[in-house]
């Protein structure tokens, strides 16, 4: 509550300012010509194609990233050959600002869907492959220990010891693949692309348009900030096995 008000007053300042004559509404419009703008891009309809496209490439890239950057970090954590062999690059893509690699992503791949979804891909399965690679190695070896002397087998130990500790551990990860994926797919299509939020934001920025960048800024924050919400709560009702900590002493 007391972000949004906080929020709601910094808009409130902004508006003042720009009324005043304080602020150069070419640089920095008002909010309120900033939700016109935003109107008139769904009220026209031409925003949906282009939201359509961003959406597309972001969700491909946070599934397949998952998917892959998992699979990868548990080949990883058990496996000492593929270890050596994935840690090392995964390193390294960590390192770099993987956004870089964008423009290879178009000559490779062309200016399509594929390009984009392929940089979301990118920035998502790296942070996927450390979460679940350490979400198996920060488990206590104690606790392996005594569900063998328990006379638990590989199929206890993955549904009781490390599935519960990769799930805290992917899913407090999640809502950081989210906006990795919508980076990704932005970025791209700022690039190189006929269609999306980026290629909006790109057409805006050739011609100045400071309310139209505002518009789509705003545009994609809402949406990251939903979805943030939802896996949220996702990650609230898969974790209500952990117990909450508590305050004080």
């Amino acid at each position: 509550m007391r972000r949004a008000l906080s929020l709601f007053a910094l808009l409130l300042l902004w508006e003042a300012l720009a009324a005043l004559g304080l602020v150069n509404p070419l640089y920095a419009p008002p909010p309120h010509q900033v939700l016109l703008t935003l109107w008139d891009l769904f009220a026209t309809g031409e925003v949906w194609p282009h939201l359509q496209a961003t959406f597309t490439a972001a969700l491909l890239g946070l599934f397949w990233g998952i998917l892959l950057g998992g699979a990868l970090g548990l080949l990883a954590a058990f496996s000492p050959f593929f270890s050596d062999l994935l840690e090392p690059v995964m390193l390294l893509l960590n390192a770099i600002p993987r956004v870089i690699l964008a423009p290879l992503f178009v000559i490779w791949l062309g200016i399509g869907l594929a390009s984009k979804v392929a940089l979301s891909l990118v920035l998502v399965v790296v942070l996927i492959f450390f979460a679940v690679y350490g979400g198996v190695k920060e488990v206590d070896p104690r606790l392996l220990e005594r569900v063998r002397t328990l006379g638990g087998g590989r199929y206890w130990l993955l549904r009781e010891v490390y599935l519960p500790s990769l799930t805290a551990w992917v899913l407090s990860s999640l809502k950081v693949a989210v906006g990795f994926a919508f980076t990704g797919a932005v970025v791209g299509e700022f690039v190189a692309a006929s269609r999306g939020l980026g290629y909006l934001l790109s057409f805006a920025q050739s011609t100045y348009n400071a309310r139209l960048s505002l518009a789509l800024v705003a545009l994609v924050v809402l949406f990251v900030l939903l979805l943030f919400h939802l896996f949220g709560r996702l990650e609230a009702r898969l974790l209500r096995w952990r117990p909450k900590a508590q305050g004080g002493f």
